[in-house]
């Protein structure tokens, strides 16, 4: 009881007790003490109350709260998870390995390793195939150029120089009247050996027919030496036959140098046609290289197919065959470029051959052009003995054929038999 309230009870006493009444002051007064605790206890209770109400309430909140976040929560992290589960599949299927893994799935192993064993067979022997006829074409004409085309414009054009440098030094002779002095017709008799040893070594190389023009010859010959020898002392018959002569040999389009003019451009045009890379043969390239990466790639499959359904980490068939194809693709492709390069400057230079022994009439022009044909002639023979190391590439490229065609079908052949076939 606090001081105000022990002053207000003895004030209230004192009052009572003047006025007479103690007994009805003393009850008044514990009534009000029992009236004032019971009031105090009230609000500590109803406080109290209010306390825990507060409490409960904000512990169902918290609950209902924890409660709805997490599903949330929980929703969140599993769509978090899914996110990076599905972009890992996706890299995984973007990966080579992954994407292919994927494509051959639905096939058995079994089924597929024969898919691929006819898929090698196939591709080896077109690729095989295509490499044979296109290096061998051009290995042919190579050949051919060397050993008959190419002598035979050469001889024709040193026969054709020979006979009218022959002609000059005849005419020559007869008119400044040395046909009596010793040793001045060696140089004409020696052109006329040259002319007629020309036409003789050409004669095996050519399809053309040679016998109409050394009959001409022969007759150009006799008449030549007639009027340089025989009429030495009868100038009428001396000119006569060196007239003669003059006409067999320049005649319009039946003379000895039309015809020999006619057969340098017939044989011209042959050789041409020989070096010449056609349609045919750039496309037997083509279906070469096609076959040889398609057989590459059938190889890196299988390889794959080995290592991920069978176990097999290396095949040694299959990469023995793997490293001839990567060969076969680049070491005969450049080698037959390089000689068919060389073959187009060897019809260069027999165009140049043709050109001067044609153009070349009389004087010195003459020695000028037999010289040059000489040299042009000298460079054609020494390109084509350079080019004599691609039949070696030819051999090997045969070789390499026959191996891409063999070897995967042993490698494949051997797993096939031993997982598989063996166990029927």
């Amino acid at each position: 009881m606090t001081a105000d309230q022990g002053a207000f009870g003895g004030g209230w006493r004192e009052r009572a007790s003047r006025d007479g009444r103690p007994e009805r002051a003393s009850r008044e007064g514990a009534a009000l003490s029992t009236r004032r605790a019971r009031l105090t206890s009230l609000r500590f209770t109803a406080t109290a109350t209010a306390t825990a109400t507060a409490t409960a309430t904000a512990t169902a909140t918290a609950t209902a709260t924890a409660s709805a976040s997490t599903p949330a929560r929980r929703g969140g992290s599993l769509f978090f998870a899914a996110r990076r589960s599905s972009s890992r599949r996706r890299r995984w299927s973007y990966s080579p390995g992954g994407f292919w893994r994927a494509r051959l799935g639905r096939w058995r192993t079994r089924r597929l390793l024969e898919v691929h064993l006819v898929l090698l067979a196939v591709c080896a022997l077109v690729a095989a195939g295509a490499l044979f006829v296109s290096c061998r074409q051009i290995q042919s004409g190579a050949g051919t150029v060397a050993e008959q085309e190419a002598p035979a414009v050469q001889g024709l054009a040193a026969t054709r120089l020979a006979v009218l440098r022959a002609d000059r030094e005849a005419r020559a002779l007869g008119e400044r009247e040395f046909v009596d002095v010793a040793g001045r017709g060696e140089t004409y008799r020696a052109q006329l050996s040259a002319a007629d040893q020309g036409l003789s070594r050409i004669a095996d190389r050519t399809d053309q027919d040679l016998g109409t023009v050394n009959g001409l010859l022969a007759t150009y010959s006799n008449s030549l030496t007639l009027g340089t020898v025989m009429y030495r002392d009868q100038p009428l018959m001396r000119h006569q036959k060196l007239t003669e002569a003059r006409s067999l040999l320049t005649r319009e389009g039946v003379g000895l140098v039309p015809r020999l003019g006619a057969m340098q451009r017939t044989q011209l045009k042959h050789a041409e046609a020989t070096v010449a890379e056609g349609w045919l043969q750039r496309g037997g390239w083509w279906i070469a290289e096609l076959a040889l990466v398609a057989l590459a790639f059938t190889m890196l499959s299988t390889l794959f197919v080995l290592r991920d359904r069978c176990g097999r980490d290396w095949n040694p068939y299959l990469l023995a065959a793997f490293a001839i194809t990567v060969l076969l693709a680049v070491v005969p492709l450049l080698t037959m470029g390089s000689a068919q390069d060389d073959l187009d400057r060897v019809t260069g230079d027999l165009r140049e051959i043709t050109r001067v022994s044609t153009d070349a009439c009389c004087g010195l022009e003459l020695e000028r052009a037999q010289r040059t044909v000489t040299a042009k002639s000298e460079e054609v023979r020494s390109v084509l003995a350079d080019d004599a190391w691609t039949d070696r590439v030819y051999q090997g490229t045969l070789t390499g054929g026959l191996l891409i065609v063999v070897l995967p079908v042993i490698g494949v052949g051997l797993r096939l038999d031993s997982d598989y076939w063996r166990r029927r």
